[in-house]
Protein backbone atom coordinates (compact mmCIF):
# COMPACT_ATOMS: atom_id res chain seq x y z
CA UNK A 1 0.00 0.00 0.00
CA UNK A 2 1.73 3.53 -1.09
CA UNK A 3 -0.77 5.32 1.22
CA UNK A 4 -2.87 5.57 4.19
CA UNK A 5 -6.37 4.95 3.58
CA UNK A 6 -7.97 6.84 5.77
CA UNK A 7 -12.17 7.57 7.01
CA UNK A 8 -13.44 11.04 7.46
CA UNK A 9 -16.11 11.10 10.27
CA UNK A 10 -17.96 14.38 9.21
CA UNK A 11 -20.84 11.60 8.39
CA UNK A 12 -20.39 9.21 11.55
CA UNK A 13 -20.56 12.10 13.79
CA UNK A 14 -23.61 10.16 15.58
CA UNK A 15 -21.51 7.55 17.21
CA UNK A 16 -18.66 9.02 19.63
CA UNK A 17 -15.43 8.77 19.02
CA UNK A 18 -14.90 6.08 21.37
CA UNK A 19 -17.01 4.08 19.50
CA UNK A 20 -16.43 5.05 15.75
CA UNK A 21 -12.68 4.54 16.26
CA UNK A 22 -12.58 0.87 17.02
CA UNK A 23 -15.90 0.34 14.31
CA UNK A 24 -12.86 2.30 11.46
CA UNK A 25 -10.41 0.09 12.30
CA UNK A 26 -12.62 -3.14 11.53
CA UNK A 27 -14.18 -1.84 8.42
CA UNK A 28 -10.32 -1.76 7.35
CA UNK A 29 -9.00 2.25 7.72
CA UNK A 30 -5.63 3.04 8.96
CA UNK A 31 -6.58 6.39 10.55
CA UNK A 32 -9.03 9.12 10.53
CA UNK A 33 -10.34 13.00 9.28
CA UNK A 34 -11.37 14.11 12.10
CA UNK A 35 -14.67 16.36 11.85
CA UNK A 36 -15.13 19.46 13.78
CA UNK A 37 -18.87 18.57 15.31
CA UNK A 38 -20.09 15.32 17.09
CA UNK A 39 -17.31 14.30 19.69
CA UNK A 40 -14.61 13.56 17.30
CA UNK A 41 -12.60 16.58 17.34
CA UNK A 42 -13.55 20.13 19.80
CA UNK A 43 -11.75 22.83 19.13
CA UNK A 44 -12.06 25.28 21.66
CA UNK A 45 -11.45 22.26 24.13
CA UNK A 46 -8.19 21.28 22.60
CA UNK A 47 -7.13 24.88 23.08
CA UNK A 48 -8.20 24.90 26.70
CA UNK A 49 -7.17 21.87 27.72
CA UNK A 50 -3.34 20.24 27.94
CA UNK A 51 -4.90 16.40 28.42
CA UNK A 52 -7.63 17.25 24.81
CA UNK A 53 -5.11 15.96 23.10
CA UNK A 54 -3.23 14.02 24.41
CA UNK A 55 -6.18 11.91 25.14
CA UNK A 56 -7.52 11.57 21.57
CA UNK A 57 -4.38 10.53 20.28
CA UNK A 58 -4.10 7.40 22.58
CA UNK A 59 -7.85 7.05 21.78
CA UNK A 60 -6.98 6.82 18.34
CA UNK A 61 -3.63 4.62 19.03
CA UNK A 62 -4.87 2.14 21.26
CA UNK A 63 -6.96 1.08 18.43
CA UNK A 64 -4.07 1.43 15.54
CA UNK A 65 -5.64 4.72 14.28
CA UNK A 66 -3.58 8.10 13.50
CA UNK A 67 -5.50 11.58 12.65
CA UNK A 68 -4.25 12.63 9.11
CA UNK A 69 -6.37 16.15 9.11
CA UNK A 70 -8.82 17.98 10.61
CA UNK A 71 -12.21 18.96 8.94
CA UNK A 72 -14.11 21.70 10.13
CA UNK A 73 -16.51 22.42 6.95
CA UNK A 74 -19.29 23.99 9.17
CA UNK A 75 -17.43 26.76 10.36
CA UNK A 76 -15.77 27.65 7.20
CA UNK A 77 -19.06 27.75 5.51
CA UNK A 78 -19.74 30.82 7.20
CA UNK A 79 -16.55 32.72 6.49
CA UNK A 80 -17.71 33.94 3.53
CA UNK A 81 -21.17 33.18 3.07
CA UNK A 82 -24.80 34.85 3.16
CA UNK A 83 -26.05 33.89 6.59
CA UNK A 84 -29.61 32.44 6.65
CA UNK A 85 -31.16 30.56 9.16
CA UNK A 86 -29.94 27.32 7.62
CA UNK A 87 -26.36 27.99 9.34
CA UNK A 88 -27.81 28.42 12.54
CA UNK A 89 -28.70 24.44 12.44
CA UNK A 90 -25.06 23.41 11.77
CA UNK A 91 -22.72 26.16 13.71
CA UNK A 92 -21.34 25.80 17.48
CA UNK A 93 -23.23 28.28 19.72
CA UNK A 94 -20.19 30.37 20.16
CA UNK A 95 -20.10 31.09 16.44
CA UNK A 96 -23.55 31.95 15.87
CA UNK A 97 -24.22 34.27 18.79
CA UNK A 98 -27.27 36.18 17.87
CA UNK A 99 -27.14 34.99 14.68
CA UNK A 100 -26.31 38.83 13.13
CA UNK A 101 -24.38 38.24 9.26
CA UNK A 102 -21.59 39.79 9.66
CA UNK A 103 -20.81 38.86 13.55
CA UNK A 104 -21.52 35.60 12.19
CA UNK A 105 -18.48 35.48 9.42
CA UNK A 106 -15.83 37.49 11.62
CA UNK A 107 -16.50 34.71 14.56
CA UNK A 108 -16.50 32.04 11.85
CA UNK A 109 -13.47 33.30 10.75
CA UNK A 110 -11.97 33.37 13.87
CA UNK A 111 -12.81 29.64 14.97
CA UNK A 112 -11.29 28.56 11.54
CA UNK A 113 -7.80 30.69 12.92
CA UNK A 114 -8.58 28.54 16.33
CA UNK A 115 -8.85 24.83 14.06
CA UNK A 116 -5.17 25.70 12.64
CA UNK A 117 -3.49 26.35 16.17
CA UNK A 118 -5.75 23.64 17.58
CA UNK A 119 -4.52 21.21 14.62
CA UNK A 120 -0.66 22.07 15.44
CA UNK A 121 -0.90 21.15 19.24
CA UNK A 122 -2.34 18.17 17.99
CA UNK A 123 0.24 17.33 15.39
CA UNK A 124 -1.55 17.93 12.41
CA UNK A 125 -0.65 19.69 9.37
CA UNK A 126 -3.93 19.61 7.74
CA UNK A 127 -6.93 21.14 8.05
CA UNK A 128 -10.07 20.67 5.10
CA UNK A 129 -13.22 22.83 5.12
CA UNK A 130 -15.01 25.25 3.06
CA UNK A 131 -15.10 28.54 2.51
CA UNK A 132 -18.85 29.61 1.61
CA UNK A 133 -18.88 32.59 -0.74
CA UNK A 134 -20.51 35.58 -1.22
CA UNK A 135 -21.19 34.85 -4.74
CA UNK A 136 -22.67 31.25 -5.27
CA UNK A 137 -26.05 32.50 -5.08
CA UNK A 138 -25.83 34.13 -8.42
CA UNK A 139 -24.31 31.54 -10.43
CA UNK A 140 -26.31 31.36 -13.65
CA UNK A 141 -28.33 34.18 -12.29
CA UNK A 142 -30.60 36.53 -13.85
CA UNK A 143 -30.32 39.59 -14.14
CA UNK A 144 -26.91 39.01 -15.45
CA UNK A 145 -24.05 38.39 -13.32
CA UNK A 146 -21.24 40.99 -14.61
CA UNK A 147 -17.62 39.50 -13.66
CA UNK A 148 -17.55 42.99 -11.98
CA UNK A 149 -19.63 41.31 -9.96
CA UNK A 150 -17.74 37.98 -9.47
CA UNK A 151 -14.61 40.29 -8.99
CA UNK A 152 -16.13 41.36 -5.69
CA UNK A 153 -16.85 38.28 -4.34
CA UNK A 154 -13.24 36.99 -4.88
CA UNK A 155 -12.19 40.36 -3.43
CA UNK A 156 -13.95 39.42 -0.31
CA UNK A 157 -13.05 35.96 -0.11
CA UNK A 158 -9.27 37.50 -0.14
CA UNK A 159 -10.04 40.13 2.43
CA UNK A 160 -11.44 37.42 4.66
CA UNK A 161 -9.28 34.43 4.15
CA UNK A 162 -5.83 36.18 4.05
CA UNK A 163 -5.81 36.81 7.92
CA UNK A 164 -6.77 33.12 8.28
CA UNK A 165 -4.12 31.83 6.29
CA UNK A 166 -1.45 33.92 7.88
CA UNK A 167 -2.69 32.66 11.28
CA UNK A 168 -2.51 28.81 9.19
CA UNK A 169 1.41 29.81 7.88
CA UNK A 170 2.59 30.84 11.83
CA UNK A 171 1.22 27.48 13.01
CA UNK A 172 3.02 25.33 9.90
CA UNK A 173 -0.47 24.07 8.90
CA UNK A 174 -2.06 23.95 5.22
CA UNK A 175 -5.68 24.85 4.36
CA UNK A 176 -7.45 22.24 1.86
CA UNK A 177 -10.37 23.86 0.41
CA UNK A 178 -12.78 20.83 -0.77
CA UNK A 179 -13.81 22.28 -4.23
CA UNK A 180 -17.67 22.15 -4.26
CA UNK A 181 -20.62 23.95 -5.28
CA UNK A 182 -21.52 26.73 -2.78
CA UNK A 183 -17.69 27.77 -2.34
CA UNK A 184 -15.96 30.30 -3.62
CA UNK A 185 -13.85 27.33 -5.72
CA UNK A 186 -16.68 24.80 -7.36
CA UNK A 187 -14.28 23.62 -10.65
CA UNK A 188 -10.82 24.68 -11.85
CA UNK A 189 -11.32 28.32 -12.98
CA UNK A 190 -12.95 29.47 -9.79
CA UNK A 191 -10.27 27.40 -8.18
CA UNK A 192 -7.19 29.31 -10.17
CA UNK A 193 -9.35 32.70 -9.52
CA UNK A 194 -9.54 31.79 -5.62
CA UNK A 195 -5.50 31.54 -5.72
CA UNK A 196 -4.85 34.28 -7.41
CA UNK A 197 -7.50 36.31 -5.04
CA UNK A 198 -4.87 35.51 -2.26
CA UNK A 199 -1.86 35.77 -4.13
CA UNK A 200 -1.05 32.77 -4.17
CA UNK A 201 -0.70 32.31 -0.06
CA UNK A 202 1.18 29.11 0.19
CA UNK A 203 -0.96 27.37 3.12
CA UNK A 204 -4.17 27.88 0.28
CA UNK A 205 -4.55 24.41 -1.29
CA UNK A 206 -7.36 21.88 -1.80
CA UNK A 207 -8.66 18.59 -0.46
CA UNK A 208 -9.58 16.90 -3.94
CA UNK A 209 -12.69 15.44 -4.08
CA UNK A 210 -13.55 14.29 -7.45
CA UNK A 211 -17.40 13.82 -6.77
CA UNK A 212 -18.12 17.24 -6.91
CA UNK A 213 -16.02 17.78 -9.90
CA UNK A 214 -17.42 14.90 -12.09
CA UNK A 215 -21.24 15.54 -12.18
CA UNK A 216 -20.23 19.05 -13.65
CA UNK A 217 -18.71 17.62 -16.02
CA UNK A 218 -15.10 19.14 -15.06
CA UNK A 219 -11.89 17.18 -15.68
CA UNK A 220 -10.99 15.74 -12.46
CA UNK A 221 -7.92 14.29 -13.48
CA UNK A 222 -7.02 17.48 -15.15
CA UNK A 223 -7.61 19.17 -11.62
CA UNK A 224 -4.78 17.61 -10.22
CA UNK A 225 -2.08 17.57 -13.14
CA UNK A 226 -3.53 21.71 -12.90
CA UNK A 227 -2.42 21.72 -9.13
CA UNK A 228 0.31 19.46 -8.61
CA UNK A 229 2.01 21.51 -5.36
CA UNK A 230 -1.52 22.48 -3.91
CA UNK A 231 -3.33 19.02 -3.12
CA UNK A 232 -2.94 19.06 0.33
CA UNK A 233 -5.81 15.89 0.95
CA UNK A 234 -7.15 13.84 -1.38
CA UNK A 235 -10.79 12.50 -1.06
CA UNK A 236 -12.73 9.34 -2.39
CA UNK A 237 -15.77 9.51 -3.11
CA UNK A 238 -17.33 8.37 -6.25
CA UNK A 239 -21.20 9.35 -7.92
CA UNK A 240 -22.82 8.39 -10.96
CA UNK A 241 -24.99 10.97 -13.24
CA UNK A 242 -27.15 10.49 -16.25
CA UNK A 243 -29.36 8.08 -14.30
CA UNK A 244 -32.43 9.59 -13.44
CA UNK A 245 -35.57 9.44 -15.25
CA UNK A 246 -35.04 12.97 -17.20
CA UNK A 247 -37.36 14.97 -14.92
CA UNK A 248 -34.52 16.45 -12.51
CA UNK A 249 -30.80 18.25 -14.00
CA UNK A 250 -27.85 19.15 -12.50
CA UNK A 251 -29.30 21.90 -10.45
CA UNK A 252 -31.20 19.02 -8.70
CA UNK A 253 -34.72 19.91 -8.73
CA UNK A 254 -34.82 20.57 -5.17
CA UNK A 255 -35.20 16.95 -4.59
CA UNK A 256 -33.26 14.93 -1.61
CA UNK A 257 -30.54 12.80 -2.03
CA UNK A 258 -31.39 9.28 -2.42
CA UNK A 259 -34.22 10.53 -5.10
CA UNK A 260 -34.46 8.12 -7.89
CA UNK A 261 -35.29 11.15 -10.42
CA UNK A 262 -31.98 12.48 -9.65
CA UNK A 263 -29.42 13.14 -12.62
CA UNK A 264 -26.78 12.31 -10.45
CA UNK A 265 -25.78 11.25 -6.43
CA UNK A 266 -23.51 10.00 -4.54
CA UNK A 267 -22.25 6.58 -4.59
CA UNK A 268 -20.05 3.80 -2.46
CA UNK A 269 -16.38 4.12 -3.84
CA UNK A 270 -16.50 1.72 -6.85
CA UNK A 271 -20.01 1.92 -7.56
CA UNK A 272 -20.17 4.90 -9.53
CA UNK A 273 -18.40 6.80 -12.59
CA UNK A 274 -15.50 8.08 -11.62
CA UNK A 275 -12.08 6.95 -12.56
CA UNK A 276 -10.52 6.15 -9.92
CA UNK A 277 -7.54 4.03 -11.48
CA UNK A 278 -6.87 7.49 -13.75
CA UNK A 279 -6.78 9.47 -10.16
CA UNK A 280 -4.20 7.08 -8.74
CA UNK A 281 -1.81 7.55 -11.77
CA UNK A 282 -2.04 11.23 -11.64
CA UNK A 283 -1.88 11.30 -7.60
CA UNK A 284 1.27 9.06 -7.89
CA UNK A 285 2.83 11.72 -10.98
CA UNK A 286 2.43 14.78 -8.96
CA UNK A 287 4.25 13.53 -5.39
CA UNK A 288 0.99 13.24 -3.83
CA UNK A 289 1.74 10.88 -0.49
CA UNK A 290 -1.15 11.34 1.61
CA UNK A 291 -3.79 10.06 2.82
CA UNK A 292 -6.85 8.54 0.61
CA UNK A 293 -9.48 9.95 2.78
CA UNK A 294 -12.95 8.13 2.22
CA UNK A 295 -16.18 10.58 2.27
CA UNK A 296 -18.76 7.68 2.65
CA UNK A 297 -22.46 9.12 1.22
CA UNK A 298 -24.45 6.59 -0.69
CA UNK A 299 -27.81 7.17 0.49
CA UNK A 300 -28.70 3.82 -0.79
CA UNK A 301 -26.46 1.98 1.23
CA UNK A 302 -25.65 0.57 4.74
CA UNK A 303 -23.00 3.05 5.76
CA UNK A 304 -20.98 -0.25 7.61
CA UNK A 305 -21.24 -2.29 4.92
CA UNK A 306 -19.99 0.94 1.98
CA UNK A 307 -17.38 1.99 3.82
CA UNK A 308 -15.83 -1.24 4.45
CA UNK A 309 -15.87 -2.19 1.12
CA UNK A 310 -14.62 1.42 0.46
CA UNK A 311 -11.82 0.82 2.42
CA UNK A 312 -10.62 -2.54 0.91
CA UNK A 313 -11.43 -1.04 -3.08
CA UNK A 314 -8.69 1.98 -2.02
CA UNK A 315 -5.97 -0.38 -0.85
CA UNK A 316 -7.14 -2.38 -3.80
CA UNK A 317 -6.43 0.32 -5.77
CA UNK A 318 -3.71 2.16 -4.91
CA UNK A 319 -0.33 1.47 -5.88
CA UNK A 320 3.16 2.87 -5.23
CA UNK A 321 5.37 4.66 -7.77
CA UNK A 322 7.97 3.19 -9.88
CA UNK A 323 11.37 3.68 -8.63
CA UNK A 324 12.46 4.03 -12.33
CA UNK A 325 11.66 3.14 -15.95
CA UNK A 326 10.74 -0.31 -16.43
CA UNK A 327 12.92 -0.43 -19.60
CA UNK A 328 16.20 1.06 -17.90
CA UNK A 329 17.07 -2.41 -17.20
CA UNK A 330 17.84 -3.17 -20.95
CA UNK A 331 20.91 -0.82 -20.71
CA UNK A 332 23.82 -3.46 -20.24
CA UNK A 333 25.39 -1.31 -17.12
CA UNK A 334 21.77 -1.84 -15.71
CA UNK A 335 22.18 -5.61 -15.75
Amino acid sequence: MARPVTLFTGQWADIPLKELAPLAKSMGYDGLELACWGDHFNVQEALASSSYVQDKNALLASHGLRCYAIGNHLVGQAVCDLIDERHQSILPSHVWGDGDPEGVRQRAAADLQDTARAAAKFGVKTVTGFTGSSIWHATYAFPPTSQAFWDKGFADFGRRFIPILDTFEREDVNFALEVHPTEIAFDTATSQRAIQAVYGHRRFGFNFDPSHLAYQGVDYVKFLRTFPDRIYNAHMKDVWWGKGDGTVGTFGGHTSFGDARRNWDFRSVGRGMVDFESIIVALNDIGYAGPLSVEWEDSRMDRIHGATESAAFCKRLDFKPAAGAFDAVFAKDKQ
